[in-house]
């Protein structure tokens, strides 16, 4: 592959599309295609594991990185995959809950989400795309299954939610050495929310598996984002780009600002850009 090709990666909630839809707008759609046929490849960069990103594979993505990095694929190859081990997520749920924390592990076929969840989330205000997220995810059932069923299987993080930062201190304690605290910054939605994942892997490092199975220099990537847990892409990508509708500490360290998904930000951004 020719490395003067680009390496295009998009997170999915709030950047490709509204939070918690799996259509992106018809304007995204064609810039995506546009960007391929000039011979650049498009990456879906997502928290999201593969189970609830498969709605969006019928737009024909290159790959993804998936489980904000833990499952990595370039076409049909999957070449990197590193989920938490069970001890850790053992001791995460049970040190989680002691505390009042609402969880949702995900696996690559599958999440399995704290039966009482949805109930909380209900209480909460609008705003915040990883709770408008999880809030569409459980009342369209997109095979988040009760914590009752979870049998061990590997997952690669622990989606968190829970009323105050203290209720976090102690899974912090036990597991900070080895595991990352992901927490969005919108505190006055009322609601902590965040992931935590191991470190040997984030969404930056996601991008680095890429370029090296394609041999493509990292400044020839780029990056599009909304929220805190895109940080790490969007500090490894060529050009970072995050949505006008993003977190504000995410539009200060970006190089630009894009419309937002509504206002057919992606496309928009394509174009300026250069990549179609």
């Amino acid at each position: 592959m020719s490395t003067d090709k680009k390496l295009i990666f998009l997170d999915i909630d709030g950047t490709l599309v509204q939070p918690g839809e799996n259509t992106p707008p018809e304007s995204a759609v064609q810039a995506i295609k546009a960007a391929q046929a000039k011979g650049n490849k498009v990456f879906l960069c997502t928290g999201r594991n593969l189970d609830m990103l498969k709605p969006l594979l019928r737009f024909g993505f290159d790959g993804m990185v998936a489980s904000s990095g833990g499952y990595v694929t370039v076409g049909d190859e999957v070449i990197y995959d590193n989920p938490m081990t069970v001890e850790d997520t053992k001791l995460a749920l049970a040190v989680l809950h002691e505390n009042g924390v609402f969880c949702t592990v995900e696996a690559v076929d599958g999440s399995f989400g704290d039966e009482n969840l949805g109930e909380f989330l209900s209480g909460q205000a609008e705003g915040n795309s990883e709770i408008e997220r999880w809030r569409k995810a459980l009342s369209e059932n997109l095979n988040i299954r009760p914590m009752g069923q979870y049998d061990w299987r590997p997952v690669y993080k622990v989606v968190i939610m829970c009323l105050k930062m203290e209720q976090l201190d102690a899974a912090k304690l036990l597991l900070s050495d080895r595991y990352d605290f992901v927490v969005q910054d919108v505190p006055e939605h009322g609601c902590v929310n965040g992931e935590i994942c191991p470190k040997a892997f984030d969404k930056g490092r996601g991008v680095l598996h890429v370029c090296e199975k394609l041999g493509i220099p990292v400044e020839n990537t780029y990056g599009f984002g909304d929220s805190m847990n895109d940080l790490a892409m969007i500090q490894t990508v060529g050009t970072s780009v995050c949505m006008a509708n993003g977190s504000e500490t995410l539009k200060g360290l970006s190089d630009i600002i894009c419309p937002s998904v509504a206002e057919d930000g992606l496309a928009k951004a394509f174009h300026d850009l250069g990549l179609v």
